[in-house]
């Protein structure tokens, strides 16, 4: 990887995109981790084993006037995990959905998560060359540095380097900029303010829901440990009742 772009290409990036990203990453680990449950110790082992997210694809759009690329959004792709093999149906279909509303964006590259590009990336990449032929690759860190205040997205584009007398495409960081329209900025700041600590309306709002979401998974948790404990005194004959 080398450290940075010598394309001259100039990259703006719009909030939405590091929006959709996030969200994607934060359901994706929801979904892949065991919720802590006293039931039985397994569970326990569970939740310690699922507690690594797995990392989240998808394809950014935009436009690109000459020199300039402007990403304005993204959405989620499938991906085979094992044989990191697209599904061009799939992203095909959301190719022509996308068109319907938004005829001037384009498929410009793709996205992922974590902290580094990593070799498997050049493979994804590749595949996308016959949508876009210089497709760019935003990364997003989940791992967020409190102590760091630059945002923790990286764009990368490629560049065919001769290494060892053979020509190889590697990955090069690119500079970028936040690009923000009116109505842009407005969301973000609703969301960035969305949280109990501000101690608004809306905040008030979110924390209540958030205490009656509580207590109704923890009364479920509770009823479904007695049932478990009662199947469990069946099983070695024992009657509780």
């Amino acid at each position: 990887m080398a450290s940075s772009s010598s394309s001259g290409a100039t990259f703006k990036l719009h909030p939405l995109v590091i929006v959709n990203i996030s969200d994607h990453y934060t359901r994706a680990k929801a979904q892949t981790q065991t919720p802590v449950c006293p039931i039985s110790a397994s569970s326990s082992a569970a939740s310690a084993n699922g507690s690594a997210a797995p990392r989240v694809f998808g394809c950014v759009i935009g436009v690109q006037r000459g020199r300039t690329v402007e990403i304005f959004n993204s959405f989620e792709m499938i991906l085979d995990p094992i044989s990191q093999i697209l599904d061009r149906a799939f992203l095909e279909k959301k190719q022509e959905l996308y068109k319907k509303v938004f005829p001037n964006f384009y498929i410009l590259g793709w996205y992922s998560t974590g902290s580094e590009a990593e070799e498997s990336d050049m493979q994804i990449h590749k595949a996308l060359m016959d949508i876009n032929e210089s497709p760019v690759y935003v990364l997003l860190n989940p791992s967020i540095m409190h102590a760091k205040k630059d945002l923790p997205v990286t764009i990368f584009e490629t560049e065919l380097h001769v290494i060892n007398g053979i020509p190889q495409l590697i990955f090069v960081r690119s500079n970028y900029a936040i690009e923000t329209v009116e109505a842009e900025r407005i969301s973000v700041d609703h969301v960035a303010h969305l949280k109990p600590s501000d101690g608004g309306s809306a905040a008030t709002q979110l924390a209540s829901h958030l205490t009656s979401i509580h207590s109704a998974i923890k009364m479920l948790n509770n009823r479904i440990r007695i049932v478990h404990q009662y199947l469990l005194a069946m099983q070695r004959g024992i009657t509780l009742f």
